[in-house]
């Protein structure tokens, strides 16, 4: 979500940027966690991943500008987010990339959250009490 917030020319643009302006105007409750911030820098800074890549420094901005947004959480690590990690892997198999979406349901578990906005539901449907939203419907989340 935050790459589609920044990348004015995506197709998933304006419902991200109205979710983010939803949490700044207090009619949703939106948290971040440091991972997503991380993939956030990775992805950004990426000539393969987007058309034009910001520079480090854009990124570090960008990721300022997000966590100024009004009544934005950072949320912390937990303690257990590696046993949380490996207990779900365990149970969900996932190669490659998919344990970052694992790592980020331990990241949520540990810290009481069980909404996500994502595009990406089919990666987190298969988890027991993630309700997954869309940030094309934020009405949902609300």
């Amino acid at each position: 979500m935050l790459v589609h917030a920044v990348l004015v020319d995506g197709e998933f643009h304006v419902p991200c940027r109205a979710l983010f302006e939803r949490q700044a105007a207090g009619a949703v409750r939106l948290c971040l966690v440091p991972q997503v911030l991380v993939e956030f820098y990775a992805v950004i800074t990426d000539a393969r991943r987007v058309s034009v890549p910001r520079l480090p420094a854009e990124a570090l901005n960008a990721i300022r500008r997000f966590l100024a947004i009004p009544g934005m959480t950072l949320l912390p690590v937990p303690g257990d987010v590696v046993s949380r990690w490996m207990e779900l892997t365990e149970q969900h198999p996932v190669t490659r990339s998919g344990v970052f979406d694992v790592q980020l349901v331990a990241m949520m578990q540990g810290n009481g959250v069980n909404r996500i906005y994502t595009f990406n539901a089919k990666h987190f449907t298969p988890f027991e009490g993630i309700e997954v939203l869309s940030p094309s419907a934020p009405e949902a989340g609300s």
